[in-house]
């Protein structure tokens, strides 16, 4: 069962794995739920947006704003996979900019349970 909010939940893991977001050489972002995310600079970067607290508080559909029309089933069946049976994925994305563009990545899922929470933790490297 899960304990407190997801926002909660979210803000823990964060500070739990600050290390990893912020010294990573690669793109990080966690996924909980449409507005439950946070990503590291080097992501939010990528993609275009000015910080990673930019980049989170975009609450229209996670796939449709950020996710290639042609990748985007790839991406939700990793996600749901992890979430129903814990399993992680590598897969082929390419993210959408937010000023347009593409870039295409290797993307690293891995599914996250935190105080009955579960989440993914993913790990993105220019392809």
């Amino acid at each position: 069962m899960a304990k407190g909010t997801h926002k909660d939940a979210l803000k823990l893991v964060r500070e739990q794995l600050a290390e990893i977001f912020d010294e990573s050489g690669q793109s990080v972002y966690i996924y909980l739920d449409e507005t439950n995310k946070v990503c590291n600079e080097r992501f939010a970067t990528l993609l275009g947006y000015g910080s990673a607290a930019e980049w989170a508080a975009v609450k229209e559909g996670f796939a449709e704003v950020f996710v290639s029309p042609r990748d985007r089933q790839v991406l939700v069946s990793a996600y749901q996979n992890a979430m129903s049976s814990l399993v992680g994925s590598t897969v082929s994305i390419r993210w959408r900019k937010k000023k347009g563009g593409e870039v295409g990545t290797t993307t690293i899922l891995v599914p996250l349970v935190f105080q009955g929470h579960r989440m993914a933790l993913h790990f993105i490297s220019p392809a």
